[in-house]
């Protein structure tokens, strides 16, 4: 119970900025956990697991069941790769044009709302500087008017409530900070697999026209 009445006094004497604080570091963990689970629960999927699946029934002359395949999926790559797959007849350049328009629909919503947490962090810091630029000026209005002989305490108490505000931005800054690194590098293993499955199933389309002429 200390430790939340710790808690409660380090914000309370930090000022009207720390409630800004918190509201930008609530804000920045709700996109946080809404991209998590996009990323790791409805986009994210075993890239060369899957395409060694499609491969097996592309070689098999069954693309109807690789299509099957993708479409029993809500993952991104599954998405891009069955717009391939429903012109495997067609020409290369037509294979190409349906997975590049379908990666420009998907990938936008993959990366969506990561810049938000980069802004956040940004916030995050810039509040606890000014919180504490608006503690400091408090605390000297207050030794101007204090009382000599308490001038010291006044000034160092004044300064200690003033760096809360910085101690509570940079805290959130770098939390926000790590969880975006964690959530872009996802994005990008992501994105990463749509270039490069997206390049190996034109090239076994291609492969596969060719034998079968």
């Amino acid at each position: 119970m200390t430790l939340v009445q710790d808690a409660i006094r380090f914000i309370s004497e930090g000022g009207v900025f720390m409630y800004v604080i918190l509201a930008v570091w609530g804000f920045a963990l709700a996109v946080a956990l809404e991209r998590f689970k996009k990323l790791s629960y409805t986009y994210d999927v075993d890239g060369p697991s899957f395409m060694n699946e499609l491969q097996r029934y592309v070689l098999s002359n069954d693309i109807q069941g690789a299509i099957r395949v993708c479409s029993g999926s809500q993952a991104a790559l599954p998405r891009v790769l069955k717009s391939g797959l429903k012109r495997a007849t067609q020409s290369s350049e037509q294979v190409q044009n349906a997975i590049d328009a379908t990666a420009l629909e998907v990938i936008p919503k993959i990366e969506m709302r990561l810049p938000y947490l980069q802004v956040a962090a940004n916030l995050s810091t810039l509040f606890g500087l000014l919180g504490t630029i608006q503690g400091l000026i408090q605390s000297f209005t207050a030794v101007s008017a204090a009382d000599p002989t308490q001038k010291a305490e006044v000034l160092a108490m004044g300064i200690a409530v003033a760096m809360n505000t910085t101690a509570m931005g940079l805290l959130s800054a770098i939390s926000i900070m790590m969880i975006h690194a964690f959530l872009a590098a996802k994005s990008e293993k992501i994105v990463s697999e749509i270039d490069e499955f997206s390049v190996k199933l034109q090239d076994l389309l291609g492969t596969k026209k060719a034998i079968d002429e």
